[in-house]
């Protein structure tokens, strides 16, 4: 199994068997350890080391390991840089941009596709349950309603179960994992990515109070994880061009890419999907700007997202005449609101100012409650597949009951005169549904309930329509949404938090505007849509690109200085009582996320207080057998490499190799019977790309090896595959600093040097599991972490 550099924090090496073993023990214990877990600490708890090397990934648990985003500048890649010529560097740039065209050609494509499904399924399946209604076979109208929903929602269900666990839920935590430096198993494997395509299809059209945003973004990051795997030697897709991906930096690079491309495929939203991509999905690029997000990365990801644009608006041109289905209207504008005029005055922004404060709680509440509904849900999902099934099926069932069954407690209104609409309506959008009201009367409760989450916002945001929906029918709306949608999350099917959160404060803020009628001018659709931006604001803590995205999504540049203060206040509320919600799961899931602010206690720690031992190193040129049992022994993935004369006047750090390019070098054998330098017999052997990151196929495994008896003997030169240069720290540097430079370049290892010579050259190593607040407060449990 590959883990991080110790898969320890004790004084003692662990062997790969009390590795498996220990991870075994986990899955069991996933709730609690033996003491009891604290219901603010993640769902994976250790025995013996709190920072788990497991972590859940869509619903099942899953080994993890970190990336290497840092290139290991050893002596054949220093060849190969030296002997590359100006037409390999073309083709390398091209490439760059070819995968940039191609990830926003398929997402678009995806993108399109789910929209058409959701929709043609959703249509028929309203369809013939006002058909039935209208005959006033009302207990056939639920059958087929409900049916439907659970015939849905089980075959998502299946999928997630049966084929891709990884598949479930957002994806967006596990992409901002990835972004993060963390890789678990399947998070973007062509599984994943077809269970999430087809999952969030079938989830959305079963009537969940969920949306397929979130998966979008996931999507995004599976195509772009899919095209830069490099190629494929089991395939015998080995093009040499494709050569240049096979390592974690480009593939992070693409992945950021595809994560912007998802949400401007989710919202028709380009400029929006470059923004989150930068704000929340890729949150540690935000810190330098200017020195990490590269310009030619930020042009690639507009590139990206400006090909989605084109290619969701060349299909819906082709839609126009309505063959597609409602998606083929309105353009890139999914709710439009600019057809009302926007003039606000002194009280119209303290209603505003009061709706962001309560939105703000409202926010920060339902990320609580969705935090304990993810622990409870994690301890049914444990059980199998079978218990995931039931409980998605009962999720629908309930679903299904609220919205079929409360339109029953509204009443008949009848319709306006002046609209140039049809009401009531007779196909499955709109908003006036008859439901079971007479000729010229409609539902308004059915008009929310029975419509697909997007025609439901659509309605809310809806101008110029201030008594449309009675104040009766938007509390009874926000109280059964915002529950259902706490309730939703966690089952065990691809699921956004975008549209349950849009939609419930959009619901919240027409409330508002409508009790507000006396005071404030604004429109209700306007307080729909500042609603919206306050409920995403106290729930995602994401400001700049919420903004964007809404405006983009709206059509109403008039709004912008009312949706700043909005998104602001509401943040700025919510944290005062908890995390953002995609922070908050990837702490449930206990995924080790490096955050972008060391914590306050670490200024009063140094780096040797934190690091482990013993330290496992290797001599710059090795004895295969010693380099053999430490590969069995442990399940380091970086091995300190020293140089002891006489190939050096004193002992010295030379560099630090990877465990994937030991195993590459012993398999190739280049073994001497005297400890003596390979010289250019290794240089001339292998090429830097044999050292490569595989792609989804198989690498380099222990078990592949064939290592003879007396070859266990012999000697091994690691210096031309040991990166010479690796990021090292004084033992005496702080904590706090060492976090922020760990973070800052992206590392996996960072060396601890001594501070004085006459020292051994290496006091140890940090990885990123050294510095998660439950290993260092297991270490000094005195510390208060809060200081």
């Amino acid at each position: 199994m590959d883990l991080d550099n110790r898969a320890t924090h004790g004084l003692h090496t662990v062997k790969e068997e009390d590795v498996e073993g220990d991870i075994e023990n986990d899955a069991k214990g996933i709730l609690n350890s033996d003491n009891g877990a604290h219901s603010t600490e993640p769902l994976l708890v250790k025995r013996r080391n709190t920072t788990s090397q497991i972590a859940i990934v869509g619903a099942n648990i899953s080994p993890i390991e970190s990336l290497d985003y840092e290139i290991a500048e050893n002596e054949l890649f220093k060849q190969d840089r030296r002997s590359r010529k100006k037409v390999q560097i073309f083709q390398y740039i091209l490439l760059k941009w070819t995968f940039a065209l191609l990830i926003g050609l398929f997402t678009g494509l995806v993108g399109f596709f789910n929209n058409i499904a959701v929709e043609n399924i959703s249509g028929f399946k309203l369809l013939l349950t006002n058909k039935l209604m209208r005959k006033q076979q009302y207990y056939e109208a639920f059958a087929a309603f409900a049916g439907c929903n659970m015939v849905l929602a089980a075959a998502a269900a299946a999928l997630c179960a049966f084929i891709a666990p990884a598949a479930a839920g957002s994806g967006i935590p596990e992409v901002k994992a990835y972004l993060n430096g963390i890789d678990g198993h399947s998070i973007l494997a062509p599984g994943t990515l077809f269970v999430k395509i087809l999952g969030s299809i079938l989830g959305v059209s079963a009537g969940f109070v969920v949306g397929k945003e979130g998966p979008m973004v996931h999507t995004g990051a599976c195509i772009a994880s899919l095209l830069g795997q490099g190629g494929s030697r089991k395939y015998h897709l080995t093009w040499t061009w494709l050569r240049y991906f096979k390592n974690d930096l480009q593939r992070r690079d693409l992945i950021t890419c595809g994560a912007a491309a998802g949400v401007a495929a989710a919202f028709r939203a380009p400029v929006g999907g470059v923004l989150f991509a930068l704000e929340e999905a890729a949150s540690w690029h935000f810190i330098c700007l200017i020195c990490v997000w590269r310009s030619a990365l930020l042009w690639r990801a507009f590139f990206t997202t400006a090909v989605v644009a084109i290619v969701l608006r060349a299909f819906m041109e082709f839609c126009g005449t309505g063959k597609c289905g409602i998606f083929g209207k309105g353009g890139l504008i999914m709710y439009d609101v600019s057809s009302e005029k926007v003039q606000y005055s002194g009280t119209d922004v303290l209603a505003v100012i009061l709706l962001g404060i309560i939105g703000g709680i409202f926010g920060s509440l339902y990320n609580y409650l969705v935090d304990k509904v993810l622990r409870t849900y994690s301890i049914i999902n444990e059980k199998g597949a079978a218990f995931k099934i039931s409980l998605v099926i009962a999720i629908a069932l309930l679903t299904s009951c609220c919205s079929y069954g409360l339109p029953w407690f509204g009443r008949c209104i009848p319709c306006p005169t002046h609209i140039t609409v049809s009401c009531p309506n007779t196909d499955e959008s709109g908003n006036y549904k008859s439901f079971q009201c007479p000729p010229g009367y409609y539902n308004d409760i059915a008009s929310l309930f029975l419509s697909t989450n997007d025609d439901a916002i659509r309605n809310l945001f809806s101008a110029s329509t201030k008594k449309e929906f009675r104040i009766s029918t938007l509390f009874l709306f926000f109280s059964a949404v915002y529950c259902l949608g706490i309730v939703t999350y966690g089952i065990a099917i691809p699921s956004g938090l975008f549209i349950p959160v849009i939609l419930a404060g959009a619901c919240y803020g027409r409330l508002v505007g409508r009790l507000f009628r006396s005071i404030s001018n604004l429109d209700t659709g306007l307080f729909a849509l500042l609603g919206a931006a306050s409920f995403l604001g106290g729930t995602m803590r994401m400001t700049v690109s919420l903004c964007v995205i809404l405006l983009e999504l709206t059509n109403d540049l008039l709004l912008l200085p009312l949706v700043m203060l909005v998104l602001l206040i509401s943040k700025t509320v919510a944290d005062n009582f908890n995390k953002g919600v995609y922070d908050q799961i990837v702490k449930l899931k206990g995924l080790p996320y490096m955050e972008a602010h060391a914590e306050p206690y670490m200024r009063d720690l140094v780096a040797r207080d934190v690091v482990s031992s013993p330290l496992v190193t290797f001599l710059g040129i090795e004895k295969v057998g010693n380099i053999l049992h430490a590969l069995r022994t442990t399940g380091h993935n970086g091995f300190p490499v020293i140089d002891e004369p006489p190939f050096s006047d004193a002992p010295e750090l030379c560099g630090l190799v990877l465990r994937s390019h030991l195993l590459v070098l012993l398999k190739g054998k280049n073994f001497s019977r005297e400890r003596i330098p390979a010289g250019q017999e290794i240089l001339r052997r292998f090429a830097v790309f044999d050292f490569a990151k595989a792609g989804s196929g198989k690498g380099v495994k222990l078990e592949d090896l064939d290592i003879e008896e007396e070859e266990m003997e012999m000697y091994v030169d690691l210096h031309p595959i040991s990166n010479a240069s690796p990021h090292t720290v004084v033992e005496t540097m702080s904590l706090a600093k060492a976090a922020i430079l760990f973070r800052q370049i992206g590392l996996r290892h960072m060396c601890v040097v001594p501070i004085r010579q006459g020292r051994p050259p290496i006091v140890g190593i940090l990885t990123r599991h050294d510095f998660m607040p439950e290993h260092i407060l297991g270490l000094y449990p005195h510390i208060k972490p809060h200081k």
